[in-house]
């Protein structure tokens, strides 16, 4: 055993025995590890932070991945007081607060959300709500890495006590063609704008946190100050069952 360690530490010296992460050679093999190791851990509980110019919201949930897409069900604070969402076979859902279940037809606890939809609850908030569901579906971020990320740098870390691997891609904008994460100006354009995004993969290549920094964007838009939107990922492999509300709890918001 101590030949071994002897002879691995003079190999890092040469190259050899490297500590560093998984070299990777370009942002679309980094995406296809990171969403192969995604739906083989199968499912994980979450965090999300989102800090925006004005805007700061935290929220919390699971969530359950596989190549068929996932489900996630979440609590945040994203619309001022505590709101419940769950995304299950691309229909999202929100519980409806007490103090807005008069607006509902038959007062039922739930309502689809959608970021098209006609009823005043999508009209307003729909198309936030759909974006903060995603930005928790690593797949989604990983998507966005494989299209128009390309990689700057890869080091060997630690996060929160668990070694990692942290590589740092910049993001196209103009590659991307995709709606604005929640959070940002409705007015903003991010046009050829490069963002930067930090990721930090365990062992296995799940993902253990993305950290989208949204400031060029903002402003781009004429704002002031930061924005970034945290995602930290744990307890991979953990027992998670997510199933839509019961169809009679889901209501249709008519207005007050």
């Amino acid at each position: 055993m101590r030949r071994t360690a002897v002879a691995c530490a003079a190999l890092l010296v040469i190259g050899g025995c490297s500590a560093s992460p998984e070299r990777f050679s370009d942002a679309r093999a980094l995406a296809d590890a990171a969403v192969a190791a995604t739906n083989a851990g199968h499912s994980a509980k979450f965090t999300t932070d989102v800090a925006a110019g004005a805007l700061v919201s935290h929220g919390q949930g699971e969530a359950v991945f596989g190549p068929g897409g996932t489900s996630l069900q979440m609590t945040t604070d994203y619309v001022g007081e505590p709101l419940e969402l769950r995304l299950v076979a691309q229909t999202l859902y929100a519980k409806v607060p007490p103090s807005a279940l008069d607006q509902v037809t038959g007062r039922k606890p739930w309502v689809k959300v959608s970021p098209d939809g006609s009823d005043p609850f999508s009209q307003v908030l729909g198309g936030s709500l759909a974006q903060l569901a995603e930005q928790n579906d690593p797949a989604r971020t990983l998507e966005q890495v494989r299209t128009a990320g390309t990689l700057t740098a890869g080091d060997a870390t630690t996060l929160d006590g668990t070694d990692a691997a942290h590589y740092r891609v910049d993001v196209d904008f103009a590659h991307l063609g995709a709606e604005l994460p929640a959070g940002l100006p409705a007015d903003a354009q991010p046009g050829d704008t490069k963002v930067p995004l930090d990721l930090w993969l365990d062992d296995d290549n799940r993902p253990l946190q993305l950290v989208l920094d949204l400031s060029p964007v903002l402003r781009g838009a004429g704002g002031q100050g930061s924005a970034r939107i945290t995602a930290r990922y744990s307890a991979w492999g953990s027992p998670v069952t997510i199933t839509a509300p019961a169809p009679d709890q889901v209501g249709t918001l008519v207005g007050g």
